[in-house]
């Protein structure tokens, strides 16, 4: 319970930041690094209370479902995160950090695809 409040919580902030971003990038001269930004955020918070939604229901494994759920949120943080520093600071969050958390973001979607096809019925 404690861990899908937590999630649920990270979404609301992640949605709130996609929307920031998004608004930054349709004010600001040269921000496509923001539009991204902010899709991925927007896109991976839905997806985090949809996970949760599902996992509440029964229809995903609830370990692996959570695995899927904070890679959405981790790997969206990293990604814009780096995108959101490199536009405003002029420097990255640490060398690879978009491509990782991109990496962690497809590895929750098969944690997920993983999670609904090992549902306890």
């Amino acid at each position: 319970m404690l861990a899908q409040r937590l999630l649920i919580g990270l979404a609301g902030l992640m949605g709130a930041a996609g929307v920031a971003l998004a608004a930054a990038s349709a004010h600001g001269a040269d921000a496509s690094r923001l539009a991204s930004a902010s899709a991925m955020l927007l896109f991976h918070a839905s997806a985090i209370l949809a996970t949760i939604a599902l996992l509440t229901r029964g229809l995903l494994h609830g370990g692996i479902g959570l695995v899927a759920a904070f890679g959405f949120a981790i790997g969206a943080a990293l990604f814009a995160g780096d995108l959101t520093l490199r536009q405003y600071a002029g420097h990255a969050l640490f060398p690879m950090a978009a491509p990782t958390g991109g990496t962690v973001m497809i590895l929750g979607w098969i944690a997920l695809t993983l999670a609904a096809v090992t549902a306890r019925k």
